[in-house]
């Protein structure tokens, strides 16, 4: 495990095996372990940190200074109420929420346990610009040109399946984001990524700096890289959609699964050759799949709502903001035509797969077009989009995630309605109510989940769990906007902590922060793979159910577990390349923690 330590660390933890305080035996079943927010806390935050132990532990902890080692804060050990978590029988919050002094620190207690992890105290010390992170990600995971690969790639992107068009004439549908480790392209996911990107900057302007092009080299350009990198996201959408009745939704499938490859030089075969063009899906709201595996399908509607919503979002900010009416009104122009086309084939459009069963089962599209219609409201001002809107957010209501224990894969994306903080602001009264009563549900259904583990976490372990954490962290945040209602926010930064480390595995599940930390390193992409070098920001699927990771094809580990202490029957997480379940970074996931890193960053120093 990466980690620093102080020579008195160093010395604490060789000590361990000479102890016996307070009753503590000295074997390794007794050893307690420490877990803490590695990337820090804010001064007005909740802080809790988490003990656990085979063993009841009694005592103090200690919040020592990271560089002189001065105790700075003494707390009793709390026992945690809540059932055991595997392994472990005995957990204890350890409380320093009093301390608010900017700094940077480590805890420690007395008997067989290492020092935590260092973190830091006040934004200079802990979240300080990470949403820049996220956003760098987000360019590595860019297909076209590539900055951080410095090469081109699938420029032979497609030939159509399933259009109006004869089957496999070319369209050029080139750029967008690879989607995971892989080298697909999905309208499902992109635009969520896109829409939440703008939603991010509209919403917190002040934190995005401008650091690279538009291409995503080293010189600043004058716009903010998040909207360079949203636009590299509209551009795309704009391909996929080439004229009015007419929208793709995916380019390439598992025929794409051929190892860890180099994006220009892609082995896989669509028929053309490899290399050569791929396949892209048409959105005809229909089932689609060349081969045995079928995706259901009742209409397009999710995908046009949140294009449509994008280009909404877009319109007003290159309009209002950069001063290009050109670029503007092409994204006002196909706003309105993406929302007509969604309300025109209401329903859903899911991902294909080829020989494969595991696919994008998205099944809501609602709160999709309630997105795009409050967007579209805002926009033009035209009164029938708010009444859209309205419908929309009673028929999207509380549908969610948020009360399963299971679903299929991505069924209730993109796991946070929006659209329903979108439509508060134009809404009457009783409607504001309304929407702020589905949110509260939805967050009161993860709160009783929360309470059957020690970490407080209220998310089920499906596949991409960490994606969930964000939204029910993104929800209560955009709750807390709406409303002024705080009651959650203790609740929301549980979540949060665990991102950061409060977990079992006391790791952070963003590639490369904090640096100091323990973060994902291995993962599960062809650009760790072939070149070895770390990439910051990628938020990884996250912890799954055992049953889950034992059910899907193709997983083992590379490498021997560095975690096998802390894994258990119920949820398992590894930093592992051969775990494609839980430590593969997400296009979409990265994007949609943007917001959320965001508000706790520190903003921008505007240069003069």
């Amino acid at each position: 495990m990466k980690s620093q330590r102080t020579s008195v660390k160093a010395f604490l933890f060789l000590m361990i095996g000479l102890w016996s305080i307070s009753g503590f035996a000295t074997s390794a079943k007794d050893s307690i372990y420490l877990r803490v927010n590695q990337v820090g806390y804010l001064e007005e935050d909740q802080k809790v940190a988490i003990a656990f132990s085979d063993s009841r532990v009694r005592g103090e902890f200690q919040v020592r200074d990271a560089q002189t080692d001065a105790v700075v804060y003494s707390g009793k050990l709390r026992k945690a109420d809540a059932r055991d978590w595997g392994k472990f029988k005995h957990f204890y919050y350890m409380d320093f929420s009093d301390l608010d002094a900017e700094g940077r620190y480590y805890i420690s207690v007395n008997g067989p346990a290492k020092p935590s992890q260092e973190f830091g105290i006040g934004g200079g010390h802990s979240y300080k610009h990470y949403q820049e992170d996220l956003i760098g990600f987000m360019r590595q995971q860019r297909c076209g040109y590539n900055p951080f690969l410095d090469m081109v790639c699938h420029q032979h992107d497609g030939r159509s399946m399933y259009g109006p068009m004869p089957d496999s004439t070319y369209v050029d549908v080139s750029g967008g984001w690879h989607d995971a480790g892989d080298q697909l392209k999905y309208l499902i996911t992109s635009s969520n990524a896109t829409a939440r990107m703008l939603k991010a900057y509209e919403m917190a302007p002040e934190k995005f700096d401008d650091k690279v092009d538009a291409l995503g080299h080293p010189e600043p350009n004058g716009i903010p890289d998040v909207l360079d990198e949203a636009k590299w996201g509209l551009d795309w959408i704009h391909k996929m959609h080439p004229k009015p009745g007419q929208l793709f939704h995916q380019v390439a499938d598992d025929r794409d699964h051929l190892g860890m490859k180099w994006p220009n030089d892609d082995p896989s075969d669509y028929g053309w050759g490899p290399n050569s063009y791929r396949v892209a899906y048409f959105a005809n709201g229909e089932a689609q799949g060349l081969r045995e595996h079928k995706s259901k399908a009742t209409g397009i509607a999710n995908l046009a709502g949140r294009s449509a919503a994008a280009m909404a979002i877009a319109a007003r900010i290159w309009k209002e903001e950069l001063d290009d009416p050109v670029f503007a009104e092409k994204c006002r122009v196909a706003a309105l035509e993406l929302y007509r086309m969604g309300k025109e084939q209401e329903g859903y459009q899911q991902g294909n797969s080829y020989g494969s069963p595991y696919r994008y089962n998205e099944d809501t599209w609602a709160d999709d077009m309630e997105w795009g219609a409050a967007e579209l409201y805002a926009l033009t001002g035209e009164d029938h989009y708010l009444q859209d809107a309205v419908h929309y957010s009673k028929m999207a209501n509380t549908v969610s995630w948020t009360d399963k224990e299971d679903a299929e894969h991505y069924r209730y994306y993109p796991f946070v309605n929006v659209g329903h903080y979108a439509l508060y602001e134009h809404a009457d009264p009783q409607t504001q109510d309304q929407l702020a009563d589905y949110y509260r549900q939805g967050i009161e259904h993860t709160i009783a989940r929360s309470k059957n583990n020690a970490y407080q976490i209220g998310v089920p372990f499906i596949w991409c769990s960490n994606n969930l954490t964000v939204a029910l962290i993104t929800q209560i945040i955009l709750y807390e906007e709406m409303t002024g209602d705080t009651q959650y926010r203790d609740f929301m930064l549980a979540q949060r902590d665990w991102l950061f480390g409060r977990n079992p595995w006391g790791t952070s599940m963003f590639m490369n922060i904090p640096q100091e930390g323990e973060y994902p390193q291995d993962v599960h992409t062809s650009v760790w793979y072939l070149t070895r070098e770390e990439v910051p920001g990628g938020l990884v699927d996250g912890p799954v159910y055992a049953e889950v990771y034992n059910s899907l094809t193709g997983l083992h580990l590379a490498e021997p577990d560095e975690f096998e202490k802390f894994q258990n029957e119920f949820v398992v997480y590894h930093d592992d390349f051969g775990d494609y379940s839980t430590n593969e970074p997400t296009m979409d996931g990265t994007a949609g923690a943007i917001f959320m890193m965001a508000y706790f960053g520190e903003p921008v120093e505007k240069k003069e």
